[in-house]
Parts: C-alpha cells; sequence; structure tokens
C-alpha cells in the first residue's frame, strides 16, 4: 500500500513535503564526495538550512522532484510542495504519497485563457508564498512560479529540456538548469546568473532508483507471452502541439489492434477528452481489454520498462524508455528539440513522421530484459542539487550584504 497524501486545496499553516520511505536509498558513495561542501565543484562552506518552494506543474514534475525533494531534505533543508490540477497531476501525487498543496487548474488550449490562467494561479498562490516565505524557488517550467517569484523577488531556478518552450517575456529568474544537450548559449542571457547544465536526460533523475515491480503486470492483466505496447497520446493542449500527431497517433492504434497477441496500455493525458475519445472510437478493443485504459495512476517508468516498444506523442516518456534502454517511437510532430535530436541520432529514440512509417519502422517483438536497468553512470541528480545549493549560496551571501 502507498502512503496516503495530504492533498488539500486552501491555503493553511505550513504544508511541508513528506516523502514515502516506498522511494529507494540513493547510492551516497556513489554519487557524492562530500555534497554539504560543494556547489557547482567549487569547495565552500556548509550551506544554512533554506526554506525552498517547489512548484508540481505538470505530470512529468512530480517523479523527476521526488528524489530531489528527499535528498534537500536530507541536506536539512524544508520543502515546501504546491501543485497545478492538471492532467495526471493528482492522481500521481496520491500514488506516491506526496504530500503538497493543489492549487489551480490547466485552462485548455485557448492562448488567451493560458495567460489568464497563469496570472489567476499566480494570484492564488500568492498568500501561500507570503506565509511560508520561501527563500528560493524551483520548477521545470512553472509558468505562475516564474511570475510570482519575480514579483516577490525570489531567486528562482527554472529547470528546462525542451529549447522551443514559450517563456514569460520580461522575466528573468535567477539560474537555469538544462541538459547538456540544449545549446545554451543564447539563452543564458535570460537567466541573472547564467544557465548550467546536467549530462544526460531529466529522467535519468529518477531512473537512479527504479527498481522493477513485475506485479504490474498481473494488475493489467496482461501475459508475459503477449506483446505489450504503451502508447501516450499527443498534448493536444499544449502550444507545441501540432494536429499531424493525432492522425499518427490514431494510425497506430489501428495497427497495433489489428495485430494478434498484441496488447495495448494507452495512457490519456485527460482522462474525459482523450479517454472518452480512446473508449468511444475503438470500443471492442476497449471491451475485449486489446486496449487497456488505466483507471488509476500507474507508475509509469515501471510500466515502460514491462513494456516491449513504447510509442508516444510527448517527449518524457519517449525519454524515460530511452533512459531504461527500451524501444520507443515517437510520434512527436512539433518542433523537435535537442535532446530528441540526439537521442534520435544515437539510435536510442525512432522518429515517426509519416503514417508509412507506422508500419515500415516500428518493429513488433517481445523484448528480452533483464531483472533490472543497465547499471550507469547518471550523474544529473547530483548536477542538479549542486545547482540548487549554488543558488542558495548566492542567496544566503546576497542577504549578508
Amino acid at each position: 500500500m502507498r502512503a496516503s497524501p495530504s492533498v488539500a486545496e486552501v491555503p493553511s499553516p505550513p504544508f511541508l513535503v513528506g516523502v514515502p520511505t516506498q522511494l529507494e536509498p540513493v547510492d551516497h558513495d556513489k554519487l557524492t564526495e562530500d555534497r554539504s561542501a560543494t556547489i557547482s565543484g567549487n569547495p565552500t562552506r556548509q550551506l544554512r538550512s533554506t526554506r525552498i518552494w517547489i512548484d508540481l506543474d505538470n505530470t512529468p514534475h512530480v517523479p523527476f522532484f521526488l528524489p530531489i525533494i528527499r535528498e534537500l531534505q536530507a541536506e536539512g533543508h524544508s520543502v515546501i510542495v504546491t501543485a497545478r490540477d492538471a492532467f495526471g497531476v493528482r492522481g500521481l501525487l496520491e500514488y506516491h504519497g506526496l504530500q503538497c498543496r493543489i492549487v489551480g487548474r490547466h485552462y485548455g488550449a485557448n492562448k488567451v485563457m493560458k495567460v489568464a490562467g497563469t496570472v489567476w494561479r499566480s494570484i492564488q498562490l500568492f498568500p501561500i508564498v507570503l506565509l511560508t516565505r520561501p527563500q528560493i524557488a524551483m520548477s521545470h517550467g512553472s509558468r505562475s512560479m516564474e511570475l510570482l517569484s519575480s514579483l516577490l523577488r525570489i531567486p528562482s531556478m527554472l529547470l528546462f529540456d525542451y529549447e522551443h518552450a514559450v517563456r514569460l517575456p520580461m522575466l528573468k529568474p535567477a539560474l537555469g538548469v538544462t541538459p547538456e544537450a540544449v545549446n545554451h548559449a543564447g539563452l543564458s542571457k535570460g537567466f541573472k546568473y547564467g544557465v548550467r547544465t546536467y549530462s544526460g536526460l531529466k529522467e535519468d533523475v529518477y531512473a537512479l532508483t527504479f527498481r522493477p515491480d513485475p506485479s504490474i503486470l498481473g494488475q493489467l492483466g496482461v501475459s508475459s507471452d503477449e506483446i505489450l505496447v504503451t502508447v501516450r497520446p499527443p498534448a493536444t493542449e499544449a502550444h507545441y502541439h501540432n494536429a499531424e500527431a493525432e492522425g499518427l497517433f490514431e494510425e497506430v492504434v489501428r495497427y497495433l489492434g489489428e495485430i494478434d497477441n498484441v496488447r495495448m496500455v494507452i495512457l490519456p493525458r485527460t482522462a474525459t477528452t482523450q479517454g472518452d475519445f480512446i473508449r468511444r472510437t475503438w470500443p471492442r478493443w476497449c471491451e475485449t481489454r486489446k486496449i487497456i485504459v488505466p483507471q488509476s495512476a500507474v507508475d509509469g517508468l515501471n510500466l515502460v520498462w514491462f513494456s516491449d516498444l513504447v510509442v508516444s506523442g510527448g517527449g518524457t516518456m519517449n525519454r524515460e524508455a530511452a533512459a531504461l534502454g527500451v524501444p520507443v517511437y515517437s510520434i512527436f510532430r512539433g518542433k523537435l528539440g535537442a535532446v530528441d535530436r540526439d537521442l534520435a541520432r544515437e539510435g536510442r529514440l525512432v522518429l515517426i513522421e509519416t503514417l508509412e512509417d507506422i508500419r515500415s519502422k516500428v518493429h513488433l517483438a517481445k523484448r528480452a530484459r533483464a531483472t533490472g536497468p543497465a547499471s550507469v553512470d547518471r550523474p544529473a541528480l547530483q548536477q542538479i542539487l549542486n545547482a540548487a545549493r549554488e543558488l542558495m549560496h548566492l542567496s544566503q551571501n546576497g542577504r549578508q550584504r
């Protein structure tokens, strides 16, 4: 059983996060020589305890920030967590037993509503931030946090792995953090202290401590001799969405549905819009469980590991599969980012660009898998923590002057 989270929707006295004990511990001998005395590779004095605000703006941010939260707490810092009720965020919070404050929601694809929603959520967050008085803020692209941190002069660390994401104009977060694959030369001027980089993928942060749980196959009702394909529809409400991806998604489902011994687990981004579309379009396959649409949140990384291949219209699940060495096919048709271009060049990701590519490039076969992912060097977590320590150090020194 997972721990029961405290997920509330109205401000109350400090809600410091509690990370469930089910998370695997980090091997500190491998990761850190002296994390309390190292900031971006430079020796410095011990940092004082810091109040850190983390905002979870989208589904992938939940597993990404879990190990970061755990490590920051282990160093004696207080972590204040807020989240937006968008896509599967609430379900993942409950699944992982993560305590936080739910603030605001998603306002759809309309650009005017997106802007208005960002401003309104910043207003909703204001009393919480005023009450808890964080000393630094961290997010992976939360525009509401970026706006409010700027107005309240809270030094913020903005993580990003897609260089084409739309940024709020006129705002300048303190520090940017991005994968090495992203050419940050032209991006540094958008941050007060420039941009720091980390090796590999953001998904390496939580793949580092991943331990497979084979019980998921029984929970889904999938036998060991069936080919399991995990499918993620495109993000139709994202600013970078290209309608071509929707046609590719539908053709992928039709193609896989015609093949014996193949089962699909489709993870809709919204239970209503996409979930209802899937059930309405392929009712017979849903009834016979040729298509499985989970009714509650699942551990995405665990599902990816036990899949024979993954087809996804979004970046995170593609990169999760690449991080674990699972065959993955991308039907994303927006402007391709540097990280995905590198993965495609390395053969760790196959780009599906046309309907014909589906039948010619997608290889359906059982995957020989070990008991767990290959042991590889994944320094991203420690490098991101080093950037956070640097920002804490700069913030503390700033207050002393």
